[in-house]
């Protein structure tokens, strides 16, 4: 069970109703301490003084605002506190926007807000309820562990959720940060044509769960297997140049590609010569199988995540070479190695 975060009261006109805050993402990055290598001694950072090389003491250390040109303006935590907002527990809304007007590109940081109390449910389920059918948006401000946010505050089927937001200065401009933006184009019908054909022959339903972390899996399995005494052998292999594609051949590739494969589920496509003679990429091969071409395509991570799928037995200790063999469909059953 979820701990609150944070406790107060949420407020639009005259009405208050008692909330609480809660998490709504878990970050499961993987960590690492750093140690000095062939040892089991743990790497400390200190705080020194870059003049003297003297450690410094955390009560001695003041923060200093950067000018520029080595200049700094030095404040201490006695004067930044007397400019903090100040400790409130009230989320106020000041206005409620159409919810298709909000740029996903300002949200932050998603939160979930639940009613405090019974006497609380009716009052908060009012107001989800109406914010839904009117497709809103509560727009408010609120203090959180000394810090003013911008928040806005929207219905989901079963709860409220409020997310934290970049103020509008703090959101870059693609236009003027972004080189090449905007592209400014003319396209045939034809070139457009396919393209939407291709995207709606790749269109899905919107389930997350289809998508893991594959990185974070191949680390887990690192340590897993160091953890266990396993030699790991470390294989590097040259990056491929991209090869320069005719724009219409890859589409009318990649449509073919899209169409053959199942929902949710990469398939294999043959390259397919351009008009011009340039051959225009593959398309990634069926998850456990595939044309042992295609397959020689493929990084030794993606062949992994093929043959974890597939369960190929000894996975783990395969070289690239083998995890092709061990994938080809016209191989022989994969030789028998300690489970992965």
């Amino acid at each position: 069970m979820a701990r609150s975060i944070w406790n107060g009261s949420l407020s639009f006109g005259l009405v208050s109703v008692p909330v609480e805050l809660f998490s709504a993402t878990e970050d499961k990055t993987i960590h690492f301490n750093q140690f000095q290598a062939g040892t089991s001694d743990r790497i400390r950072n200190k705080r020194v003084n870059e003049r003297t090389g003297d450690e410094v003491e955390f009560s001695e250390i003041v923060k200093g605002y950067d000018l520029g040109g080595g200049e700094y303006v030095l404040v201490t935590p006695e004067e930044l506190e007397s400019v903090e907002p100040g400790r409130t527990r009230n989320i106020e809304i000041t206005d409620f926007v159409d919810l298709d007007e909000v740029d996903p590109v300002y949200y932050q940081k998603t939160y979930y807000l639940a009613p405090k109390g019974e006497q609380a449910e009716r009052a908060y389920g009012l107001l989800r309820k109406a914010m839904e059918d009117s497709n809103r948006a509560a727009v408010a401000t609120f203090v959180m562990r000394g810090k003013q946010y911008l928040v806005t505050v929207r219905p989901e089927p079963r709860v409220l959720v409020l997310q934290t937001m970049f103020f509008a200065d703090e959101v870059r401009d693609p236009a003027k940060e972004v080189p090449g933006v905007p592209v400014e184009a003319d396209f045939s019908d034809r070139e457009l044509k396919t393209a939407k054909m291709l995207i709606d022959s790749m269109a899905a339903e919107w389930e997350p769960e289809q998508y893991r972390d594959t990185y974070r899996e191949r680390v887990e399995d690192l340590v897993e297997r160091k953890r266990a005494g396993e030699e790991v052998v470390v294989e590097t292999h040259p990056a491929k140049p991209t090869k320069v594609v005719d724009l219409m051949a890859a589409l009318q590739a990649s449509v073919e590609a899209a169409r053959g494969r199942s929902k949710g589920t990469p398939q294999a496509a043959p390259a397919k010569k351009a008009a011009s003679g340039t051959k225009a990429a593959a398309a990634p091969s069926k998850r456990g199988g595939g044309g042992r071409a295609d397959l020689s395509q493929l990084s030794k991570a993606e062949l992994y995540d093929r043959a974890t799928a597939a369960d190929v037995p000894g996975r783990s200790k395969m070289s690239r070479d083998e995890l092709v063999e061990a994938l080809s469909p016209t191989a022989s059953s994969p030789r028998r190695r300690k489970a992965s």
